[in-house]
């Protein structure tokens, strides 16, 4: 899955932009989701906050009455360095402005300067590129979940409302799946360290076995250790 998020305040503009994303969607195999904003706003941070999923943010540098588009990019890199952040605005004098404030911008469009021959070609780039960042994916009656694998720190089973919880670098999400069940949707470095919970081993600091709780490269501990598990994530 890949999103797009859309900030401009012009109501054309915005639909026009929508439909250019539309029209290119149908060149890719991905579930494509569009967000559409008129300024910034605490669902638009919410998205900002929850960098889980891969997103191609097209931001409108002028916005009435709202945080600019440089704020928000500034805002969005704060703690994610891969999505696409695309500028748009009525002047070129804004390009170095923006370029030097906000790190790694895909492009750089002016509104009435071939907008849409420019958009779609920067959309079907980004469309096309293959993405070597795996994911798990898991579809239940109220959720349907896409997750960066590198971003999952760890999975457990939470025993009160007997759901396996997985925590992500932002979030927690609750799934209908046994603990052995998500481990096989997984890749090698995601390892058992206790019947109730698997790790991210690449975000693992250290394992304390006397505590019998794992140390995580950000500080986090997690409370599920079990010396059954030593010789295989010590191998």
């Amino acid at each position: 899955m890949i999103r797009f998020v859309i900030v401009e305040d012009d109501v054309e503009n915005n639909k026009q932009i929508k439909e250019i994303i539309d029209k290119e969607k149908y060149r890719t195999y991905l579930e494509v989701k569009t967000y559409c904003f008129y300024k910034y706003c605490e669902e638009l941070q919410n998205i900002i906050s929850n960098n889980d999923m891969r997103t191609v943010y097209i931001l409108d540098i002028e916005l009435e009455n709202s945080k600019s588009g440089i704020e928000i990019a500034s805002m969005i890199r704060e703690n994610d360095w891969d999505s696409e952040i695309i500028f748009i605005t009525n002047h070129d004098k804004m390009f170095e402005t923006a370029h030097r404030s906000v790190y790694n911008v895909f492009d750089f469009i002016e509104k009435y300067h071939d907008l849409h021959k420019r958009l779609a070609e920067d959309i079907r780039l980004i469309l096309s590129k293959q993405s070597d960042k795996k994911m798990f994916s898991y579809k239940g009656r109220n959720i349907d979940l896409h997750l960066y694998l590198q971003s999952i720190k760890y999975i457990y089973r939470d025993k009160e409302d007997r759901k396996v919880i997985i925590v992500t670098e932002s979030s927690k999400y609750s799934v209908s799946l046994g603990v052995k069940e998500i481990l096989d949707l997984l890749d090698s470095r995601f390892k058992m360290v206790h019947r109730s919970c698997i790790v991210n081993t690449n975000l693992v600091s250290s394992y304390d076995w006397n505590k019998s709780k794992v140390i995580m490269k950000d500080g986090s501990e997690v409370n599920f250790l079990s010396k059954k598990f030593k010789k295989e994530l010590e191998s």
